[in-house]
């Protein structure tokens, strides 16, 4: 069906799209918190969507933190469990960032 334009393919969304557009600082900011989510652990999985950045623990999907690339914050939501509420964050400085750093460890070792 996508050859008629009616949804584009997943595999045709990257990384590198969700840059595009991008304030220099929020585009290190996103590039550093990637680095950091992806060094938690070798079983961090990323999955690039329309609007967002997802990351999970596990193969079923347990998202764990999600990205929305504003042109200059990130909205970034916690999740520590499915019957915790999501914590949502605007990130705009490298400050806020460091602050979010630990919440996002500790969302983590928790997701099983």
């Amino acid at each position: 069906m996508s050859k008629f334009g009616i949804y584009q393919d997943k595999s045709d969304i990257s990384f590198d799209t969700h840059l595009a557009g991008l304030e220099e600082q929020t585009r290190q900011l996103l590039l550093t918190l990637r680095t950091f989510i992806k060094s938690l652990g070798d079983n961090v999985i990323e999955e690039i969507r329309p609007h967002r950045i997802a990351y999970a623990k596990t193969l079923n999907f347990r998202t764990f933190v999600d990205i929305q690339p504003r042109n200059d914050s990130l909205v970034i939501s916690v999740k520590r469990g499915r019957n915790e509420p999501t914590s949502t964050h605007v990130v705009d400085s490298p400050s806020k960032l460091e602050a979010i750093k630990k919440q996002i460890a500790d969302s983590y070792s928790t997701i099983r």
